[in-house]
């Protein structure tokens, strides 16, 4: 005898849990088992073809099926591990409202497991993350109801806003969950009939799921049991048993005769107990049901051990025996499951791949994108180089066109200083001291706008007068001078160039009219033409040609150097400031002596 209980212990060890079932803690079937397995099995079918063709959202959503069908059978740990992974997928994809419901599937299958903890963080996640106000609070009830697992007046309060809640919000799987949740707290005040009525009302909103009406309705039997009300509890488990049988449902039906042996015990009513365990066992056994076996086994034996029924025990041992080889080879679960291990197998393979093709490919990614970076970078520095190489280039013209206009100074200084002296030495004080006076102040006008490129029309035309005044002091026997305005020319807000206009006017004084018998005539004239600004500097000097004639070397090089500084100040601003500036001289001829200087360039409202 020993013998065989022994071999017997083995034998269940290696084909079934080890862990005994008392008779009072049965565990009611939420799902259909089949349908749970069949649910698993496409899910795991579906997601080694999203695995294969890396259909990021599929692998996801199938992550979350392959969860749903293990929470179904009861498998906590297969279904948190499941949809974590569903939840890594769906926040990869920024999916909120998918992760929010994940987030709260898990915080649910967490608490079933006991792991409060990681339970209330889920449920807080969940709700921060939803942007329903309602759903939010939903959460936040959950995550304060296991806070309070030793309140459970505290918890009651917690349930009750949920059920109003989720009751506005139609979502009837929901509001079951929160009835049985107030039905187990009401379990715990010991206040029993409002736990039957919670339940009750748990089945209202479950008829759509024939399962968990099943376990529903075996827990206000247990109530009922609980409560030594046998009879009602009877009833209950009879009905289900005769829907069972009339559906053809063998998992219920084993289910049910096991809770009324069950009851029965409790009754003490020993023999009505072994009569159902029996049919439950022969039941099992001939539908190759191998862990229900197992259960109604143990059951039976405990209770022949217990009351000294060797006979009765030897003859089940035989029983077993006889029918183990046929019972495994009958019961397809054990086929679905060992199925299941190769088919999870392939999928850790696949996940594998994806990873080291995720792997790979990020890699890829950082190297495209440090390659992208350098290219930017070098671009950018190039860039800089240009920039820097224009910026000094740009500064060389301007620096060139700072000296080419600080030339000119020093000339003009010279034939200032001699008509100074010539005064001086004419005896005419009033005259030197009155062309000192005048020069000094054109001197500061010159120096105040030496750096810059362009000043305002009124500014130049100021600056022209004084110039021209100065001259006129020493020439005034030689030439009259009239400057004219456009009255269309706004002078304050349009600017010209710098110290431009001046060299020319220097030329017709100089090499123009002070060769004349007789006083002549210098024009300044400022006009718009072509909507471009006209500079016309006309004198009835001697002319070109005539002046050519009377010039030493030095004179010859001097106003030579003076057009080519000109021509090379005007290149220079039209490269700066795209200025398009043009100047042209041209001789007077039939019967009329005296030279035209024409200067254009663009109406300019800044400098």
């Amino acid at each position: 005898m020993r013998l065989k209980e022994m071999v017997l212990a083995g034998i269940l060890m290696l084909g079934f849990s080890s862990e005994a079932l008392a008779q009072d803690t049965i565990k009611p079937v939420m799902k259909s088992k089949k349908a749970s397995v069949s649910k698993i099995s496409k899910a795991a079918d579906d997601l080694k073809e999203s695995l294969n063709s890396n259909d990021e959202l599929g692998i996801a959503k199938n992550y979350e099926n392959l969860a749903q069908g293990f929470i179904d059978k009861e498998d906590y740990a297969k279904g948190e591990e499941y949809l974590k992974k569903a939840l890594a997928g769906y926040l990869k994809l920024k999916r909120t409202e998918d992760r929010i419901r994940v987030t709260r599937a898990l915080a649910k299958v967490q608490e079933a497991q006991n792991k409060v903890g990681a339970a209330i963080k889920n449920y807080e996640a969940a709700g921060a993350a939803s942007m329903d106000k309602s759903y939010e609070q939903v959460n936040q009830n959950d995550a304060n109801r296991l806070r309070s697992i030793n309140n459970p007046a505290a918890q009651a309060v917690y349930n009750k806003s949920n059920i109003q809640l989720l009751e506005k919000e139609d979502k009837k799987a929901e509001v079951a969950d929160a009835y049985v949740q107030q039905a187990e707290v009401s379990l715990q005040q010991k206040n029993k009939e409002v736990a039957i009525e919670s339940y009750k009302k748990a089945i209202s909103y479950s008829k759509d799921q024939p399962e968990a009406v099943v376990k529903l309705k075996n827990e206000i039997a247990k109530v009922y049991a609980s409560d030594n009300q046998f009879d009602k509890a009877i009833a209950i488990n009879e009905k289900l048993l005769t829907e069972a049988q009339a559906k053809n449902d063998f998992d219920i039906q084993i289910k049910q005769l096991q809770e009324l042996a069950t009851i029965y015990f409790k009754k003490n009513e020993p023999e009505k107990a072994i009569t159902v365990l029996k049919q439950a066992y022969q039941l099992a056994m001939q539908q190759g049901k191998t862990a229900e076996v197992k259960t109604s086994l143990l059951q039976l034996l405990q209770y022949y051990k217990s009351n000294g029924k060797d006979k009765e025990s030897i003859a089940l041992y035989d029983d077993f025996f006889q029918h183990f080889d046929k019972l495994i080879q009958n019961d397809s679960s054990l086929i679905d499951e060992k199925t299941f291990q190769v088919t999870e197998e392939k999928i850790r393979q696949l996940e594998k791949e994806k990873a080291l093709k995720d792997e790979l490919i990020s890699k890829k990614n950082t190297f495209n994108y440090f390659l992208m970076g350098s290219m930017v970078l070098l671009l950018l520095f190039f860039g800089l180089i240009v920039k820097a190489l224009y910026s000094i280039k740009t500064k060389n013209k301007e620096i060139a066109l700072q000296s080419l206009r600080r030339e000119m100074n020093p000339h003009f200084i010279f034939n200032s200083l001699n008509s100074v002296n010539q005064f001086i030495s004419q005896n005419k004080e009033l005259e030197a001291n009155k062309y000192l006076t005048s020069y000094s102040h054109l001197m500061r006008n010159m120096m105040e706008n030496s750096n810059k490129d362009f000043i305002s029309l009124s500014s130049e035309i100021e600056q022209l007068k004084k110039y021209l005044d100065l001259e006129h002091l020493r020439f005034q026997d030689k030439f009259d001078y009239e400057i004219t305005v456009d009255e269309n020319l706004d002078t304050e807000t349009t600017f010209v160039p710098n110290m431009l206009i001046q060299p020319h006017l220097e030329n017709a004084i100089w090499h123009g009219l002070r060769y004349r018998e007789t006083k002549g005539l210098l024009q300044l004239c400022f006009g718009i033409k072509n909507n471009k600004i006209s500079v016309l500097i006309d004198d009835d000097g001697i002319g070109l040609t005539k002046s050519a004639e009377l010039k030493t070397q030095n004179q010859k090089v001097h106003q030579s150097r003076g057009l080519t500084n000109t021509k090379e100040r005007i290149s220079l601003l039209n490269e700066l400031y795209k200025a398009n500036i043009a100047f042209s001289i041209t001789e007077k001829n039939s019967g009329t002596t005296g030279t035209l200087v024409e200067i254009t360039f663009p109406i300019l409202d800044k400098p």
